[in-house]
């Protein structure tokens, strides 16, 4: 757990412009609910599978991954497996110049040595100069970090997100868009155009990189392929791993044991 001065610590604006920390150990199964910090947050996973959920979407978290929440954000965290990692709170005046919206980064080897570095500082204490060239540094990287697509992106509409939440809590409904339409009360011409508009992205396309989440939510926690492929709806395992391997290009065990040694 974090300690209680951390946590008041990282709820106010002002103080140091960055409190690192680091989660040792296995972080237990969790989710939290729906909260905001008033400090930036960046934070990376060594172990496991986060998934961040904002207004806006979900940003899935693998391993050797990082992701960026701007100040302020409601949002909430899931976590499956045994997980590890650590995390930055950034203060808004420092977090100026990062991005805006929330990301899923990769991390370099200098970007976690700062970190591990910014850790070890004292976070009720101003920074001395030293410090702030490693804060400077660390900023710089976070910027430069690439952006990864591992994002789902969440529609305004109301039908629209009452469809896409349908399918994100029963993703082995196997309805088709004419189906959904007429659930949410829409032409399914309509329904298309919408979401395409809304989340540069088919029903089809939405509804695969949903089922995506979720097979890598399950098999996170150690679930047999076969399990997983029934849960999402699929008549095989096979046409399960078919899929998987066409949108990640290997096998599940093979994407998740890559992962794993980073």
């Amino acid at each position: 757990m974090l300690h209680e001065l951390l946590l008041q610590a990282l709820e106010r604006a002002d103080g140091p412009p960055l409190i690192a920390y680091r989660a040792e150990g296995d972080i237990p199964l969790a989710e939290s609910d729906w909260h905001r910090h008033v400090r930036g947050q960046f934070f990376y996973v060594e172990e496991g599978l986060f998934i961040t959920r904002t207004e806006s979407g979900s940003w899935l978290l693998p391993p050797h991954r990082a992701g960026w929440l701007p100040p302020g954000v409601l949002h909430t965290v899931s976590i499956a497996g045994p997980s590890r990692g650590w995390g930055v709170f950034i203060a808004p005046d420092a977090a100026v110049g990062l991005p805006d919206h929330t990301c899923v980064v990769g991390a370099n080897d200098l970007l976690r040595s700062l970190v591990e570095r910014a850790a070890s500082w004292t976070y009720t204490d101003d920074l001395v100069p030293e410090q702030e060239r490693i804060l400077s540094v660390l900023l710089d990287e976070i910027r430069r970090a690439p952006v990864e697509s591992l994002h789902l992106p969440m529609p305004i509409d109301r039908r629209l997100r009452r469809v896409a939440l349908a399918m994100m809590e029963h993703p082995d409904d196997t309805r088709g868009i004419e189906d959904w339409a007429t659930w949410a009360g829409m032409s399914s011409r309509t329904l298309s155009r919408l979401f395409r508009q809304e989340t540069q992205c088919s029903v089809a396309q939405w509804r695969q990189q949903a089922r995506l989440t979720r097979a890598l939510e399950r098999l996170a926690t150690g679930e047999a392929v076969s399990s997983v492929a029934d849960a999402l709806g699929y008549a095989t395992p096979s046409a399960f791993v078919a899929m998987f391997r066409k949108a990640f290009g290997e096998s599940p065990g093979r994407y998740l044991a890559r992962q794993a040694a980073g």
